[in-house]
């Protein structure tokens, strides 16, 4: 079967056929299959059997009994890649100011003004279309920092808009910075809770979503003791955004006197921190989401992403893709932009001296779009590598198209030379999402009517 017939529709309707059944095989024979797993590494020519929902099997010489058996020569299958950060209500603006300047630009823009007119129909067709491109790009899980639940009814909106695209996707609700508001939140995170995230054992999980500091949008919005104890009785993890400069820095600290740094608390961007702060986020396990476009490109504080600081303090952060207002909606780009931006300031730094450069590697770039990024949003257990018993969100991609072929180097044809045109299927929990290069199961000239029309009632309705 040549590479172009590896995920052809006949092989679809096969398991469409058996979807109802709980325990239905596919597996994948014959691949490059890059892990991520530390244990398992990368196999050539190998087969990957699918269970239901999970991952089974890795191996040489898998059985075929009552499998539906996909020819993924000349693929590479990788974990999907999982993104720790984005603002998905906002998709339907994207690239409205692709050159803004700075972050008070963007605030005040998008914030203060679109943000404010916002109806729960617009908070569902933001989110639904980033969940669509996420997938069509290979993010298998994406955490949503939903940042306008004006109302009871824009949080459900959001939520509605990651499951009806079958994304695993990370809720992580916040209050709006500005405008009118119910001031509902952070108590009907306890409402979210019961009617959408019951089960341990489900697509989506829940967060809390906070900002560092009062600056932006006052004390309300700001991570603290009270903030800290509602996500600990509600047993949910903590995401907190904005986290720049020194005034963040002095936050850290004192997070850390009053115990509330740990694994279960992403701070997001971190950059232009102290060494001191640095320490304490090593020394507690606190995860990183990292921004690369968005901090290089708007320039958000020090505009260098802290990969070396995260990494000297033993932290291996998730990657994220941020706004759509101006920035890029895939992970390539954040993997090539870090990649490129470490490599420049290492050599940099040594440059004219006998000191060699430290620097990353495409291994750690995508380590940190797939594993740590599923460690970072809670997931580890769950997802970000191919790893028997975990679940099935993985990624064929086509290593034998015009930009990739031959293939000599797996995860460098992965981080450099692919994108979304090259993923010929994603998986997410067992189920396929893009299927011979096409996501399914979406109407796109219903949904381009959705987003055009909820563009032009933003656009055009003033703020408030």
């Amino acid at each position: 079967m040549t590479p172009s017939d590896t995920t052809s529709p006949a092989v679809l309707e096969r398991f469409q056929r058996r979807s109802a059944d709980p325990k239905r095989r596919i597996l994948f024979t014959g691949a490059t299959i890059v892990t991520m797993d530390p244990d398992l590494g990368v196999l050539h020519g190998a087969h990957l059997l699918v269970e239901g929902e999970t991952i089974t099997a890795i191996g040489s010489d898998l059985s075929r009994d009552g499998a539906v058996v996909v020819d993924a020569s000349g693929t590479i299958l990788t974990p999907g890649f999982v993104d720790t950060h984005r603002h998905a209500w906002e998709t339907q603006l994207r690239r409205i100011m692709p050159d803004v300047d700075d972050l008070g630009a963007y605030v005040m823009s998008t914030l203060a003004g679109y943000a404010t007119v916002y109806r729960p129909e617009d908070i569902y067709v933001g989110t639904r279309l980033a969940a669509l491109t996420a997938i069509d790009s290979g993010i298998t899980c994406m955490l949503d920092f939903s940042h306008n639940s004006r109302t009871p009814d824009h949080s459900d909106a959001a939520v509605q808009g990651l499951i009806d695209t079958g994304i695993r996707g990370v809720h992580a609700s916040m209050g709006p910075h500005f405008g009118a508001w119910d001031r509902q939140w952070p108590g009907d995170l306890t409402r979210l809770k019961e009617k959408y995230f019951a089960s341990d054992d489900q697509l989506l999980t829940l967060r809390l979503a906070t900002l560092a500091t009062d600056e932006i949008a006052g004390p309300a919005l700001a991570y603290g003791t009270e903030l800290a104890r509602t996500a600990k009785d509600l047993g949910i993890g903590v995401s907190v955004d904005a986290v720049f400069g020194t005034s963040s820095s002095q936050a850290i600290l004192g997070w850390d006197k009053g115990g509330m740094l740990g694994a279960d608390l992403t701070l997001i961007h971190a950059t232009g921190l102290t060494q001191e702060a640095w320490k304490a986020i090593g020394e507690s396990g606190t995860t990183i989401a990292l921004a690369p476009t968005s901090d290089a490109q708007i320039g958000l504080e020090t505009a260098i992403p802290a990969i070396d600081e995260a990494l000297s303090v033993g932290v291996r952060p998730g990657l994220s893709i941020d706004v759509e207002v101006a920035l890029v909606s895939d992970m390539f780009t954040q993997m090539r932009a870090l990649h490129a931006i470490q490599r420049m300031r290492a050599v940099n730094a040594v440059y004219g001296t006998d000191q060699q450069p430290a620097r990353i590697t495409t291994h750690d770039v995508l380590d940190f779009a797939t594993l740590q990024g599923a460690r970072t949003n809670g997931l580890a257990g769950v997802t970000g590598s191919l790893t028997p018993g975990k679940k099935a969100d993985l990624l064929v991609i086509r290593a034998e198209d015009l930009n990739n072929m031959p293939l000599n180097d797996p995860i460098g044809t992965v981080v450099l030379g692919s994108d979304a045109r090259n993923i010929s299927a994603v998986l997410i929990n067992g189920e396929p999402r893009k299927w011979n290069g096409q996501v399914l199961d979406v109407d796109l000239p219903a949904l381009r009517e959705q987003v055009h029309a909820s563009r032009e009632y933003v656009l055009n309705t003033p703020a408030v």
